[in-house]
């Protein structure tokens, strides 16, 4: 058997390079030093927009445990301040314009959001593949990478229109974070038109598993755990509802939806979509928190010099935890009528008769969107240029403490736990 790896991937000369410029640019007075500061922040927005208007003002709470956890925990370099400052810049813009449209179009915000179909699973439980699956389905609506990252249209757009600057500028971001760390375009491969999560819609009220996975900042994720987050999803929602208008498409076909976010704030999602239908997703706990803990690596390297392998894995090794717990306890309040469950390793092993089950469930017929399926998952396997390859023992978890937390959750749910020390997903 392979010797295990036990030390997690470093990150690339470019960073080094990048923080060494950012210095030199300080120094010489090229460069001003980072604002991380809210009111600051929210000036220098409303006075580059001429706009003020931000919307319900509960995103504040968040965005200021946010900033305190970004200064007091994350330890972040120059690049990551800068980073950091510029996505605060960009949500803030976001919501003063994404106002300004509601005001101008009070129908946008009259549109319904019937019946959607949501997927809840831990991080790396498959989500993303069967969310992608389902959003190969043309009666369904679904968010594309570029409006995650850019849910409001530019000043000057068109509803329906074709061409969108949004799409090169995801192209561009895309292309920074291949250079930053390729590794984590492997990890989760997207494009610009790619169907994706709404993660980015969360983050429009600085909430969400985003920052925790981008940042080391538990601090923000224990205070996160014991807030009501409704206000986020209310948000969320408004937003799904100007995406929606501005592809011009029906409101009466339902939304696919997904995030790992899910999993904590199952009682908002219920509250904010209470007809919704669900598909939960399960895997090997062991593969779940390797896996969340090297994503989360690959990103804190990014913007941190001060990265500790071993905290990151204790960190994931809680919010998977922590996921399973909240949703398990409020999956109660669900209809068995509207939820049904899927194991990694069945899609796995026979992708095709999991989804058949999934549309019996949802009642409708598979054979439209079989086409677009077997597409998906054609490109699919180009979208991802290089395997993940991971194991616990990089963060310095002992496989058996993973089995004896979660025994209760593998027990539950018949899950088929692996031997494999080193997983490849």
């Amino acid at each position: 058997m392979q010797e295990e790896i036990v030390s997690p991937p470093s990150r690339t000369p470019f960073i080094g390079a990048a923080n060494r410029w950012f210095g030199v640019a300080q120094r010489t007075g090229l460069m001003r030093q980072r604002v991380l500061e809210r009111e600051a922040l929210m000036d220098r927005v409303a006075k580059d927009t001429g706009l003020t208007d931000f919307g319900d003002p509960w995103f504040e709470q968040p965005f200021d445990r946010l900033l305190d956890a970004v200064k007091t925990e994350a330890r972040l370099n120059l690049a990551g301040e800068f980073v950091a400052e510029m996505q605060f810049e960009k949500v803030l813009t976001d919501r003063v314009k994404a106002q300004r449209w509601f005001a101008r179009h009070p129908e946008i915000l009259e549109r319904a959001l019937p019946r959607p179909v949501i997927v809840v699973g831990p991080m790396r439980s498959g989500t993303t593949r069967m969310h992608r699956l389902l959003a190969a389905d043309r009666r369904f609506q679904h968010l594309r990478s570029f409006e995650t990252i850019s849910p409001v249209p530019p000043d000057d757009f068109t509803p329906g229109e074709q061409h969108d600057e949004r799409i090169a500028d995801a192209r561009k971001i895309q292309r920074m974070a291949r250079l930053a760390n390729p590794r984590t375009l492997n990890i989760h491969p997207t494009g610009p038109c790619e169907p994706e999560e709404e993660l980015g819609l969360l983050v429009n009220s600085f909430w969400g598993m985003k920052h925790e996975v981008q940042w080391a900042i538990p601090g923000y994720g224990r205070w996160s755990e014991k807030v009501d987050a409704r206000p986020a999803y209310a948000q969320l929602a408004r937003l799904l509802k100007l995406v929606s208008w501005s592809q011009q498409k029906s409101s009466l076909k339902p939304w696919i939806l997904k995030t790992p976010q899910y999993m904590l704030d199952l009682d908002a999602v219920l509250d904010t979509f209470p007809d919704a239908r669900f598909i939960f997703t399960h895997r090997d706990p062991k593969a779940v928190v390797g896996s969340a803990a090297s994503l989360a690596w690959n990103q804190t390297i990014i913007y941190s010099d001060h990265a500790d392998a071993r905290a990151v894995g204790r960190e994931w090794l809680h919010k998977t935890e922590q996921q399973i717990a909240r949703m398990r306890k409020t999956r109660d309040r669900i209809d068995k009528s509207r939820m049904i469950d899927v194991h990694f390793e069945d899609m796995d092993r026979d992708w095709q008769g999991v989804m058949r089950r999934i549309y019996a469930f949802l009642g409708m017929e598979m054979e439209p969107a079989v086409r677009g399926m077997e597409h998906f998952m054609q490109r699919s396997r180009k979208l991802k240029r290089k395997p993940h390859r991971y194991s616990l023992g990089e963060f310095g978890i002992a496989e058996g403490e993973v089995n004896e937390r979660l025994s209760d959750y593998i027990g539950r749910y018949g899950i088929r736990v692996e031997g494999s020390a080193r997983r490849t997903a």
